[in-house]
């Protein structure tokens, strides 16, 4: 590689002395054996004082990047994040670091006499985290990387390290039987418990006509876990069904939305250990699906699932309303102290529980602890730690689990 792009440097000499203006076109076959190998290469083309000479290799080198999808580049645990452009200050914020856009260790620092700015980090080999590049103090996503994930806030890019794995089961799979997802039903809920309107969406699998007796799964922050960008999970459903992984399933795609006006989300108050919310769900929505669709009324085959605060909120619901749910999915749990006391303080109760966290900024502590509380009082519970944040490539990637877990077969 040394050799090669030494040759290179006499090729373009040999072009400059050239009268005519034309410039040849190479393939160039950048090949790296280390990450030093890559930084050292980068350093050798950033350094040339010829400004034409350098910017040639230099867009050649980093058009050979693009073009295998290698920026940012990884090398086994090692990663550089790299931008292309004149800039006065450069730096990455993402679930690394809090998605703080002055966290120390993070600034990019300009490679040689090139426009090209660098960050250096390492992070566990399997990792998966979204990012945004701060320019002059404008977050833009990546411009030379097409991997991307969308976020509750917009699309991120994506750094997948070497061993994450592609969640297959995200993508519907050819010649796949597809179940029903209906338009949005909403609900007035009575006094006593929102006194407002709630919409909800529901999934039905194929061949439902001629099903019976099926296990529910309520699924809060709805609208973003059926969302193909995000949670992907009526794919997801699909697939698992159509391979006979889990049973025949409905899901209650519950709306956190006002349906008036879709910019003000009630999730925040809804999902914080909210006995209304709860009581609405348990006592108002269970009573509505069962009385219009095909369920098993069993609280044995009735499971709530959601993230974050969501995830807090399923808790909740296996605290305060076993009665009706015995299965509790709670992905990336932004617990308070007091739930983890309430399961802590109690008697065993009829759950069974699917629990996950990232453990890159996101909620390992809180689950961490809420695990130990669950192990030590005999509690049923699959868990699982990933390298990853708070985001939704963590969620996704994931929902397959509750669901084989709760329905399979």
């Amino acid at each position: 590689m040394k050799n090669s792009l030494i040759a290179l440097g006499f090729i373009f000499f040999g072009f400059c002395s050239c009268e005519t203006d034309e410039k040849p076109q190479y393939n160039i076959d950048f090949t790296f054996e280390s990450f030093a190998d890559f930084k050292s290469e980068l350093t050798k083309i950033a350094v040339i004082e010829s400004e034409a000479e350098r910017e040639f290799l230099l867009s050649q080198f980093w058009d050979t990047l693009k073009t295998r999808k290698q920026i940012p580049f990884v090398f086994e645990d090692s990663v550089a994040f790299l931008y292309k452009g004149e800039a006065t200050s450069v730096s990455w914020a993402g679930d690394f670091n809090g998605w703080w856009e002055t966290a120390i260790g993070y600034e990019g620092i300009p490679v040689g006499l090139s426009n090209v700015w660098i960050n250096e980090q390492k992070f566990p080999i399997d990792a998966r985290l979204d990012y945004k590049i701060v320019v002059n103090n404008n977050w833009i996503l990546d411009p030379a990387n097409p991997y991307k994930q969308m976020s509750g806030f917009g699309p991120n890019s994506e750094l997948r390290m070497p061993n994450w794995i592609y969640p297959q089961e995200t993508i519907l799979q050819t010649g796949v039987t597809r179940g029903t997802l209906s338009d949005n039903f909403t609900i007035v809920s009575n006094a006593s418990n929102l006194n407002y309107t709630v919409q909800y969406k529901v999934y039905t699998p194929y061949g439902y006509n001629e099903l019976s007796n099926l296990p529910v799964i309520y699924v809060t922050d709805g609208h973003e876990y059926s969302d193909d960008a995000k949670g992907s999970m009526i794919g997801v459903l699909d697939n698992l069904i159509f391979s006979g992984q889990i049973n025949p399933v409905i899901a209650v795609f519950i709306d956190p939305r006002n349906p008036s006006d879709l910019s003000q989300n009630r999730r925040l108050d809804e999902y914080s250990a909210n006995s209304k919310f709860a009581n609405f769900v348990a006592d108002e929505l269970v009573s509505v699906i069962d009385s219009n669709y095909k369920t098993n009324a069993n609280a044995d085959s009735r499971a709530i699932l959601g993230t974050s605060r969501g995830g807090w909120n399923s808790a909740y619901f296996g605290y305060a309303r076993s009665d009706k749910f015995h299965l509790i999915g709670i992905h990336s749990p932004a617990f308070d102290e007091t739930i983890i006391q309430n399961y802590n303080n109690s008697e065993l109760m009829p759950l069974n529980i699917y629990m996950s966290t990232g453990v890159i900024y996101d909620t390992q502590n809180q689950a961490r602890s809420m695990k130990t509380v669950l192990d030590d009082k005999g509690y049923p519970l699959l868990y699982k730690e990933v390298n990853e944040g708070h985001s939704w490539g963590n969620w996704r990637a994931l929902i397959d689990e509750p669901l084989i877990y709760f329905f399979g077969k």
